[in-house]
């Protein structure tokens, strides 16, 4: 082998090897799971929760006909909505939470199709996520218009590409006077892209980070509301979504 080609292949491993490594560095920042999280990751008289690569929270009583997918922010921990979705659960919808490769919602956009094909018998389905997650439902939805009949934006909206302006899904978007990264006026220019009949949910004093459960995040405003409430007024004005396609 000539010798220049041995050292051009050399120094291409070299690079593969540093980029794996700084991919391993970058995921290790997930953000993990609040105490407050995990613990409603147990099952109880109301909903019963299965974990794996999916998160699958599924009423107690009898099961449903309607479904949310959930896809998380980028490189939160998947666990870190698990009291919302379990919260939803008992008002008895079928919902699933999807892991997403280095915890990013961008490396597998259409995971949402895997979760329809296992529950066949589910006939109405709505998506949705918070922050990046948000947008890559947002593009699910729009390359989906015939399965998917919700969507759900936790802080936030789908990028000029995957203008849903003329669909016909039911759409919330819930979002925080103090975000800091989809802030107000990220929010306002959305409007355009989305169904004149949008629900717009704005939730004073709410930021970024208390959409789930991890603790605080980089670039984010402080709230001046607990995230307690917080998630009181998300996980309601996702219902009453999720009531509309039921």
């Amino acid at each position: 082998m000539n010798k220049k080609i041995r050292i051009l292949l050399s120094v291409l491993g070299i690079i593969l090897i540093l980029l794996g490594a700084g991919l391993m560095i970058w995921n290790k920042t997930t953000a993990e799971p609040m105490p407050e999280a995990l613990a409603f990751l147990q099952s109880d008289p109301e909903v019963t929760v299965e974990i794996g690569h999916w998160l699958i929270f599924t009423p107690a009583s009898e099961f449903p006909d309607t479904g949310f997918i959930f896809y998380p922010g980028a490189h939160v921990d998947y666990r870190a909505y698990a009291p919302a979705a379990h919260r939803i659960a008992a008002e008895g919808f079928l919902v699933i939470i999807v892991q997403m490769p280095l915890d990013l919602a961008v490396f597998d956009i259409d995971a949402a199709k895997d979760v329809q094909a296992a529950y066949p018998q589910i006939r109405h389905w709505a998506i949705g996520g918070h922050s990046l997650g948000g947008a890559m439902a947002s593009a699910y939805a729009k390359s989906h218009p015939d399965s998917i009949e919700g969507l759900a934006l936790w802080a936030a909206y789908p990028s000029a590409n995957d203008s849903l302006a003329d669909s016909e899904i039911r759409v919330v978007s819930v979002f925080g006077s103090e975000d800091g990264l989809a802030t107000d006026k990220k929010i306002e220019a959305s409007k355009q892209l989305l169904p004149p009949d949008t629900i717009w949910v704005k939730i004073e004093g709410g930021n970024h980070a208390q959409f789930g459960w991890y603790g605080d995040q980089a670039g984010d405003n402080v709230a001046t509301v607990s995230r307690e409430e917080q998630q009181e007024q998300t996980i309601s004005a996702t219902i009453k979504m999720l009531e509309q396609i039921k």
